[in-house]
């Protein structure tokens, strides 16, 4: 609930940006850009599952190739009241996952094989759940609602400077000029992005705490979380970095510190796996041990 209010209060910042962004550019101007931004974003909602996956040279794998790993897909994906995923494999060696698509019933998972070789079948069940939770929430149509929001006031600073590069349009009626735009055009962009990036992190949250729910283990993914996040600053990832908010801890975390958090698509391993290990104490003091429907890994 906390992370879904944070959501929310996050987005009406954002929303707040762009009401600045309409004081500070005259309101046809705004439209023009709402528009590019909504075609940009829609493209990428309809069209982004497809190129993520090309781009990572991820292959279909059958029932019939890896039926354990189909298995623990369908029996998550069954507890989460969701249809169950396509699954891919990337040609990966750094272990590390992502879910995609635009809803439930065109949704992807995707694993490399790095994955499959350094977690037991615990761990792997703890991140396909949180994997499929991302689809359960629908954080792709989320992060594409914050994305063309960041992009439609970020296009408006943009817009701005070239025009007080320029000498502006010779309206003095139009827009809000001196100190003012000065100011929107120097800090919107920063802020709309540290917004979205904020957005990233507290869906992460959510997808820790739904995925622990969906598959009733929390110190499984926990466990995970810190194998994946170690082998990480070990083995390089052929990754780009307009995907990397995609996995589930970041591929290119070698050149993260601790100040750079603000900045980071994912929140802090150690917060993450804190946060599961107290839910893991809350149900061991409040439930029966867990039984696990699938030992197939």
């Amino acid at each position: 609930m906390i992370n879904q209010i944070k959501t929310i209060l996050l987005m009406g910042a954002l929303g707040a940006l762009v009401v600045g962004a309409g004081a500070a550019l005259s309101p046809r101007h705004m439209i023009l850009f709402a528009v590019l931004a909504i075609a940009m974003n829609l493209g990428a909602y309809f069209f982004s599952d497809k190129i993520v996956l090309r781009m990572h040279g991820a292959q279909d794998i059958t029932p019939g190739e890896m039926p354990a790993l189909h298995a623990m897909v369908e029996e998550l994906a069954a507890r989460a009241g969701i249809p169950k995923p396509r699954v891919v494999l990337i040609p990966e060696m750094q272990p590390n996952a992502f879910a995609t698509g635009r809803n439930p019933r065109h949704a992807v998972v995707a694993v490399t094989e790095g994955i499959l070789q350094l977690l037991d079948h615990r761990q792997l069940r703890g991140v396909l759940a949180h994997e499929l939770a991302h689809i359960k929430n629908r954080d792709v149509l989320l992060s594409t609602m914050a994305a063309a929001i960041a992009s439609l006031v970020t296009w408006v600073a943009h817009a701005l400077s070239f025009a007080t590069f320029f000498g502006g349009s010779g309206d003095e009626d139009e827009g809000a000029g001196g100190l003012g735009g000065l100011l929107f055009i120097l800090a919107a962009p920063v802020a709309a992005t540290l917004i979205q990036l904020g957005i990233s992190r507290s869906r992460e949250y959510l997808a820790d705490q739904t995925g622990a729910e969906i598959s009733g283990d929390p110190e499984a993914l926990a466990s995970a979380l810190v194998e994946l996040d170690r082998t990480a600053h070990r083995v390089p990832a052929n990754v780009s970095p307009a995907t990397a908010s995609l996995f589930i801890v970041n591929p290119l975390s070698g050149g993260a510190g601790a100040l750079l958090t603000l900045f980071s698509t994912h929140p802090a391993t150690s917060e993450r796996v804190r946060r599961l290990m107290q839910m893991a104490d809350r149900r061991a003091r409040t439930s029966a041990p867990v039984l696990y429907a699938h030992q197939i890994w």
